[in-house]
């Protein structure tokens, strides 16, 4: 279950976004992007908003962005950081891509090789917890009930149109550039307004 608090964030992960995505080697075009949909994963601890959204600039690309969010600064992770957010709700937020956080990439094998779905999303109206409909749905092509461990390190490059994230016994390899073909024995599937059904990522073993 995610939990989505009606808040203001400032400034908004849009704006954060546009000053980080030139310096990825893997975007092109403008930075000026709007979000096509997102899909949330849990962190079992409750500690750490797991995002993706994907993106669009004007008619280009579609862009696979997963995030994390987290009420501290992680530590050995400055890489990482793409800025920090004043959420009206919970405060100060430090925003990570995804690919370089532990917790990402432990709930993104899971959902691929056990395969999990994109969480369930609750907003808090002043008590109230009101489900709300994701914008954009995933599905892994694993099997329920697969035992998956938790990552505890990551090491991650970025090849071509794609993230590869390495742990100790996986490989999770992120499609950045949606439409980029990859091999791998067991993946996510994506579908938004308008797009999918897309391949935005994939697990083997290392």
């Amino acid at each position: 279950m995610a939990l989505i608090h009606q808040a203001t964030v400032v400034p908004s992960k849009l704006t954060l976004l546009t000053a980080w995505l030139p310096s990825r080697p893997w975007f092109t075009g403008e930075a000026d992007v709007k979000s096509l949909g997102a899909y949330r994963f849990d962190d079992p601890a409750g500690e750490v908003g797991i995002e993706t959204l994907l993106l669009q600039a004007a008619d280009g690309p579609v862009f696979h962005v997963p995030l994390t969010y987290r009420d501290a600064p992680r530590v050995g992770a400055q890489e990482f950081l793409v800025g920090t957010t004043e959420h009206s709700v919970l405060g100060t937020r430090w925003v990570y891509d995804g690919c370089g956080d532990p917790i990402w990439a432990t709930a993104l094998a899971t959902a691929v090789l056990a395969g999990g779905t994109q969480a369930a999303e609750l907003v808090d109206r002043d008590g109230r917890l009101e489900p709300r409909a994701p914008t954009a749905t995933v599905s892994g092509s694993g099997t329920a009930g697969t035992p998956v461990g938790d990552i505890d390190t990551v090491s991650c490059r970025d090849d071509g149109s794609t993230t590869v994230v390495r742990s100790d016994l996986l490989e999770l390899i992120v499609v950045r550039v949606v439409g980029t073909n990859i091999e791998a024995p067991h993946t996510l599937t994506g579908n938004w307004s308008g797009g999918g059904p897309a391949v935005l990522a994939g697990v083997r073993p290392t």
